[in-house]
Order: structure tokens, then C-alpha cells, then sequence
């Protein structure tokens, strides 16, 4: 089987923090599909729910415009 490198890789044991969000249809079934592939690849099934903090916080960390931003906020820091 070809290697699949997803941007969100295995999940690390947390305490989770209970979210509640309202998305179109589109992106629930793309969430579904993209948990079925997380769970095929890494072997252990997860939620949308388990994942979405995840996503998130990989959209964040590789947000150039926002690391730039929070640093003019911080004062330059």
C-alpha cells in the first residue's frame, strides 16, 4: 500500500474539550471521509469531533499571516 502522508497525523492522548460547530453538508461528509482515511493510515478510529482540534490547530501553526499577526500583537515579541 502506497504511504499516505496526511497533515494531521496520529493524535496524541488529551483531555478533550467539548465543542459544538454547524458546517454545510459538503464538509461533514469530507470530515467522515477524511476520519475514515486517518483511521485506515494510523490503524485506530477517530472522530470527527477528535479530530477537528486537531485540523485547526495545524491550520493555525501553519499560518504564516497569523504567526506574523499574533507577533505585532505581542508587541514584536
Amino acid at each position: 500500500m502506497t504511504q499516505i502522508n496526511l497533515k494531521v497525523g496520529p493524535l496524541r492522548d488529551r483531555t478533550p474539550v467539548k465543542l459544538s460547530i454547524a458546517c454545510e453538508p459538503d464538509l461533514h461528509t469530507d470530515l467522515e471521509v477524511y476520519a475514515a482515511i486517518h483511521a485506515r493510515t494510523y490503524g485506530k478510529s477517530v472522530t470527527v469531533a477528535e479530530l477537528v482540534p486537531s485540523m485547526l490547530k495545524t491550520l493555525i501553526d501553519s499560518d504564516s499571516g497569523f504567526k506574523r499577526a499574533r507577533r505585532q500583537l505581542n508587541g514584536g515579541a
